[in-house]
């Protein structure tokens, strides 16, 4: 009887548990995404005739249009991170006057994502390159990861390459910069007006950042991240994200039958700045099979 009365009791507690821990993210789709290694590339090398895609940018073509084959892969993303890491020109440009020795092009990330009806989960999972430059700009973080949420049609070239249009030439870390505090914005950013993008990052030994991008890049103030978590366990990283469907100020609102623009970068080996890895922007969208990223309800 007292067997029965645990066994009961554990199988309540199974209940229990998996009500309130419902959402098993690995079960969700994967998509694989490859990030890579972009330099300088800022906006306005984009819209430069020096980027063959110039026109399709300024059209409101995405980058994936021409970057991506989604039938066999991101691979020629890969082959850019490894052409611009190089030092040497990359269509007419040299992208990265200080190349980094044995530093790989690109990583390829497996993305998943599902929901609750209430909160947002994602995880992002990739092989450890094990790189070491040995030079560490920031040594409180060996890694962060950052990803961005924003509605496509508010910003000039927003729906183009996901974080490009906040990126600009005359940024920290970019080629002949000597201000060392000027951080991502976007042209015609305004907050109060919905002209922003959401971002929310992981870092490694801080607090996660909830933050937004508009006439500058805030990385506080957030209510929708709930937690942001990463670990490397045999030779995995595996970062995970639970966010609210709704938040406050500077958080993107996510709501059923809407698509939004979706990018994400990576910083290991202690890095700042533009010396990180970005994807091209997909597009993100709850149960919707048509959308880059597919949060399927659990």
């Amino acid at each position: 009887m007292n067997r029965l009365l645990i066994a009961f009791s554990m199988l309540c507690l199974v209940t229990v548990s998996g009500a309130v821990f419902a959402v098993d993210v690995n079960n969700a789709p994967a998509k694989k995404i490859t990030v890579f290694y972009p330099g300088s590339s800022g906006m306005e090398w984009i819209l430069s005739t020096n980027h063959g895609g110039s026109r399709g940018v300024k059209k409101g073509e995405a980058c994936i249009n021409c970057h991506v084959d989604e039938q066999t892969g991101n691979e020629e993303a890969s082959v850019m991170g490894d052409e611009i890491l190089s030092g040497q020109q990359f269509k007419d440009t040299v992208l990265e006057t200080v190349p980094i020795k044995g530093k790989p092009g690109s990583v390829p990330v497996t993305v998943r994502a599902a929901h609750d009806g209430d909160k947002l989960y994602l995880q992002l999972s990739w092989k450890d390159t094990g790189f070491s430059s040995g030079v560490k700009l920031d040594p409180l973080s060996q890694l962060k990861m950052g990803v961005m949420l924003y509605e496509p049609g508010k910003i000039e070239y927003d729906t183009t390459g996901g974080c490009w249009a906040t990126c600009h030439t005359d940024l920290r870390t970019m080629p002949g910069v000597t201000d060392d505090t000027k951080t991502k914005y976007l042209v015609g950013g305004d907050l109060a007006a919905g002209k922003f993008y959401d971002i929310i990052q992981f870092r490694s030994g801080q607090k996660p950042r909830d933050g937004y991008i508009a006439k500058e890049r805030v990385m506080e103030g957030g209510t929708a991240l709930i937690d942001a978590k990463g670990e490397l366990k045999d030779g995995i990283w595996t970062v995970s994200f639970i966010r609210k469907l709704e938040g406050g100020e500077g958080d993107i609102k996510l709501e059923p039958g809407k698509l939004y623009s979706f990018g994400f970068s990576l910083q290991e080996d202690y890095t700042i700045g533009r010396y990180h890895y970005v994807s091209f922007g997909y597009s993100l969208g709850l149960d919707n099979p048509g959308a880059g990223i597919n949060v399927v309800k659990q």
